[in-house]
């Protein structure tokens, strides 16, 4: 299990999003917006040799400051946000070290293996991360949410989605939508999902507080599942040391 770091971008500028609260013509909640540019912390990844990070655009405006970002930390980081087959092929010979696909391969809410197909031909399956970043659905389980979460998919997150993707990709990235952002502790049932039900390599992010949130992470992801944290730490407003979580890592390297 690894501690894998992230930079959010909203407007140009490092910020920590709820990220559902993300939509056309109101104000997102934002936890925190950072004084420092983009590149300031991928330098501090860089120089705790962190790896496996990943950048996020949060809408329009941010292509300059991710390019910044992978300048200042050279195939350390990957990077999301309105990726498309046209799209990532340049985001690869920026710098970036994957790059981070979701909402482009679904169609109408449904799965488009048409589009997956012109994915794989833009992009190698090991410099590709999808994103089946979900939502709860009771008893029935997890669906994947798409537009900046608002369109919940017909997609369930369970073994045989997963099989089915595997192929086109080098590993996955969920988050838990109920949960991130808030600070209030992990979705417990989505990381027992992962651990059971995902065979190649996944990061998890949501709803981490403290060093007893990553080591529940662990107990129940079976050392698998890695994870992100983004406002719980100190550096973006946090209480949680970022130096701790560091320690926390390199004990597990």
């Amino acid at each position: 299990m690894r501690f894998r770091p992230c930079i959010d971008l909203h407007h140009g500028r490092v910020k920590q999003i709820v990220g559902s609260t993300l939509r056309d013509g109101a104000a997102p909640v934002t936890n925190f917006e950072a004084a420092h540019p983009p590149a300031h912390y991928a330098a501090i990844y860089r120089r705790d040799g962190l790896t496996g990070g990943h950048v996020i655009l949060l809408g329009a405006g941010n292509e300059a400051a991710a390019e910044a970002a992978l300048a200042a930390y050279p195939g350390g980081l990957q990077i999301g946000g309105g990726i498309t087959p046209d799209t990532a092929p340049g985001w690869l010979r920026r710098g970036a070290d994957k790059v981070i696909v979701t909402s482009y391969i679904f169609e109408n809410g449904t799965l488009s293996l048409d589009r997956l197909e012109k994915l794989a031909a833009a992009v190698d399956r090991d410099r590709l991360v999808l994103d089946l970043s979900c939502k709860s659905d009771g008893a029935a389980g997890y669906r994947v949410a798409i537009n900046r979460w608002q369109t919940l998919t017909d997609l369930r997150v369970n073994r045989e989605t997963f099989e089915r993707l595997a192929g086109y990709c080098a590993e996955f990235l969920i988050h838990a939508v109920d949960v991130e952002g808030m600070r209030q502790g992990i979705d417990e049932p989505l990381v027992r999902l992962l651990a059971a039900e995902c065979a190649a390599p996944v990061t998890y992010a949501g709803g981490v507080r403290n060093l007893a949130d990553l080591d529940r992470v662990e107990a129940l992801g079976a050392g698998r599942v890695d994870v992100t944290i983004g406002s719980a730490l100190d550096i973006f407003g946090g209480t949680l040391p970022y130096a701790e979580v560091v320690a926390w890592d390199k004990l597990r390297r």
